[in-house]
């Protein structure tokens, strides 16, 4: 089957052929000097500052989201959350079971968050701000720049949920005035499921070292201090790290330049061919993210999650669907992972077979 989803995605012939080999034990000299490698490569993408610091959770990229609620942020706190889908509400809903206080910044679906939005919450005490980098349940690409400067005038500790849009979008810690940003091993790195990312500046180190933290498995600070020489405190997904330790080495050749190039040709390239079909991207054009393309049906008597089924069913393609309110208004389709234009084709002409004979019933 072809995959257009947004984790997991399509992996490439040779991680797959690491995935195959046995695994070997990891509490030695070779794998920590492979752990050291990833930490090194993987702050360079994310363009982090110098002494930060990257951790690597075995867990979805949920996980590290947790993680970095509960170590980055206390009672004392008073934090602005995006809320503008799915991922944003799932920020939320943490900071809400771990008593963190917090305003949410509620956006209509498919919407940007623009800096006239941002100004009512100018110098207004807040202390944290949390949002995505991509709103992979509506496509948005949120404006990094712009709320790295209001994070920089309102002296607040800046939390990025770049699971989805990391190499997709652009993201720089040190541009943006990140703390910290996350991101999964299913997404752009094309990597299977159960590994996290956590890149941390100084500032969000400090925290780590500093707030109590009522877990044993996502206390931070224990994997920071375990990192010094290699290692985790618990067991990690070793053959997914060695996959990752491949995948990185690939990537440091150019920072990440060429994926991100071939990740912003396939979202082009499919936003231009779907123009024929009747289809409305749902994103406002000035917020899409290269990560992933929201789609509304035109027909209002079809339904996105039964168009969904068609095309897996009958077409052997996944595509994204959604939940909530919109999951008979609008499906997604993915631009990461290995995929090719000719792929984007096949996928073309499997949505207007399945529109037309959803059509006729």
């Amino acid at each position: 089957m072809l995959n257009f989803t947004v984790g997991p995605v399509q992996i490439q012939e040779d991680i797959l052929e690491l995935g195959k080999e046995q695994v070997p034990y990891f509490r030695t000299d070779e794998f920590s000097a492979l752990m050291k490698e990833n930490e090194k490569t993987i702050l360079s993408l994310f363009d982090a500052p110098e002494n930060s610091r990257s951790i690597f959770m075995t867990g979805s990229g949920t996980s590290s989201m947790e993680a970095g609620v509960m170590n980055f942020f206390t009672a004392k706190d008073k934090v602005l959350v995006v809320n503008g889908g799915s991922f944003g509400e799932r920020l939320a809903e943490l900071c809400e079971i771990h008593e963190i206080p917090y305003t949410q910044i509620k956006l209509q679906s498919g919407k940007p968050l623009t800096e006239e939005i941002l100004g009512s919450y100018e110098n207004k005490g807040y202390t944290g701000f949390l949002v995505q980098l991509c709103e992979t349940s509506t496509g948005v690409r949120y404006d990094m720049n712009m709320i790295g400067d209001f994070c920089r005038r309102n002296n607040m500790f800046l939390f990025v949920d770049a699971v989805s849009g990391f190499l997709a979008d652009e993201i720089s810690m040190k541009k943006m005035n990140i703390n910290a940003a996350i991101t999964g091993s299913q997404k752009a790195l094309a990597l299977p499921p159960g590994l996290s990312v956590i890149c941390m500046d100084e500032k969000a180190v400090e925290r780590c070292n500093t707030n109590k933290v009522h877990s044993l498995y996502f206390n931070l600070a224990s994997y920071l201090k375990n990192g010094e020489r290699g290692q985790t405190p618990f067991t990690p997904a070793v053959s997914i790290l060695i996959q990752l330790n491949s995948r990185l080495k690939e990537l440091a050749k150019d920072n990440g330049k060429a994926e991100h190039a071939k990740i912003a040709e396939r979202a082009s390239y499919f936003r231009n061919i779907i123009k024929e079909l009747p289809f409305t991207v749902f994103t406002d054009s000035s917020a899409l993210s290269n990560c992933v393309t929201a789609l509304k049906v035109n027909d209002e008597k079809v339904s996105a999650h039964r168009l969904f089924e068609v095309v897996k069913d009958e077409y052997k393609i996944w595509i994204c669907p959604n939940g909530g309110e919109l999951k008979d208004k609008v499906f997604r389709v993915g631009h990461i992972g290995n995929l090719s234009l000719s792929d984007y084709d096949s996928l073309a002409e499997a949505l207007k077979k399945a529109l037309a004979k959803l059509e006729e019933n």
